[in-house]
């Protein structure tokens, strides 16, 4: 059984930091509620606006989120090559996200999705050992589920739309202009519109793994069946599934018209365009335009949770009132700009960094953790 890496892996997680950084963006300028009621922008602010509600937004997450299902098989598989078993490891990994994860919620930004992903590998652990075949059909049976649950007008109600506002109002003036405490505290004490509900809490905390599952549980079964680890058989798959690009992309232009399909068109759309891209980039992969950029996404991709918590730190440090105070000042089309200028920088940190050590320092810690050894080595199993 080989576990080696899987190049393309590597790079589809470096090249989706990208997208989810440009989404994030929006978030970080004008906050997780306030990005959704942007007003009276220019023609270039509306342009962008809409090519990231469309083409990124909702879409780059997921992909990170398959290839973290693909990852945890292949964790799985060095685990238990090197010794008998591999649950306590995979506990001991998802309890480091979750504790890195609620640090970086808690101190930096609510915006987090490693405290996410530590609960859902619990989740996803009487999984592990499942055939191909059992993940993708759970994976299909939970998509159709969420996205029929997503069906109902998503237009708020008077009074819900002027908390929303209120939210919105007192979320700007704290961000733009608070300092470290003022921000710290109002993450802490003020709660969004909804969640001071508790019935409201607990249906949302007991269905998130039924709307987030789907995707993790694909990507599991894309590494059982070893899947981009031999590209050049499996071109026709590839091209198949990259027919998922017009159709999500349809779906999610086609949401922006309200009805009651819209939130089923935006949710199911944006997975199926997650999906889409995964298998285009696959198909394009082999070609020598992106051959030539590869092993720089590789090695943003390798250095993934040092990159995604250090987008973090960069851009609360430029955005919020303890940092350069731009928070909603730079504009939606200068912020992805931005975002760019901030990837190719973090591109060449980790072609550098990764030149003179193994893993960054995040990566590290977390593998201590995970092998439960000082050099984060996996402790070889006795033989006889």
């Amino acid at each position: 059984m080989t576990t080696k890496r899987v190049s393309f892996i590597d790079g589809m997680r470096g090249f989706s930091l990208l997208g989810i950084l440009l989404a994030n963006l929006l978030i970080f300028q004008f906050g997780m509620y306030g990005k959704d009621e942007l007003k009276n922008l220019s023609t270039l602010d509306t342009g962008a606006l809409y090519f990231v509600k469309v083409f990124i937004e909702g879409s780059s997450m997921p992909i990170f989120t398959i290839l973290f299902g693909y990852s945890l098989i292949k964790l799985k598989e060095s685990i238990r090559k090197k010794k008998n078993k591999s649950r306590w490891s995979i506990i001991r990994r998802a309890l480091g996200l979750i504790a890195i994860g609620w640090l970086h919620a808690t101190f930096l930004w609510d915006g987090d999705i490693l405290l996410s992903y530590g609960f859902m590998t619990l989740f996803l652990i009487p999984f592990i050992n499942r055939k191909a075949k059992t993940l993708f059909i759970w994976s299909a049976v939970l998509f159709v589920l969420s996205t029929a649950l997503a069906f109902g007008s998503a237009e708020l109600s008077a009074k819900e739309q002027r908390e929303t506002n209120a939210y919105i109002e007192k979320a700007d003036a704290v961000y733009a202009n608070g300092n470290y405490q003022d921000i710290f505290d109002f993450r802490l004490h003020v709660m969004p519109p909804g969640f001071d509900d508790p019935i409201f809490l607990l249906i949302m905390f007991a269905l998130a793994p039924l709307f987030i599952a789907p995707l993790f549980l694909f990507g599991m079964g894309l590494a059982k069946n070893r899947s981009f680890e031999n590209m050049q058989h499996e071109q026709k798959g590839y091209m198949f599934g990259a027919l998922l690009v017009p159709i999500g992309l349809l779906c999610k232009a086609t949401s922006f018209i309200d009805s009651n399909f819209s939130n089923i068109l935006l949710m199911g759309g944006s997975l199926l365009l997650s999906v889409g891209y995964l298998y285009l980039a696959a198909l394009l992969f082999t070609t020598r335009p992106v051959q030539l950029l590869s092993h720089v996404f590789e090695s943003v991709g390798k250095l993934s949770m040092t990159n995604y918590l250090m987008q973090t730190i960069i851009c609360t440090s430029i955005f919020y009132g303890y940092g350069l105070g731009l928070y909603g000042k730079l504009g939606v089309f200068w912020g992805v700009v931005f975002g760019i200028v901030l990837y190719s920088l973090q591109c060449v940190f980790s072609v550098y960094y990764l030149k003179r050590f193994k893993r960054g320092p995040f990566e590290t810690v977390l593998r201590m953790w995970t092998n439960w050894s000082l050099d984060g080595q996996i402790k070889q199993k006795e033989t006889l």
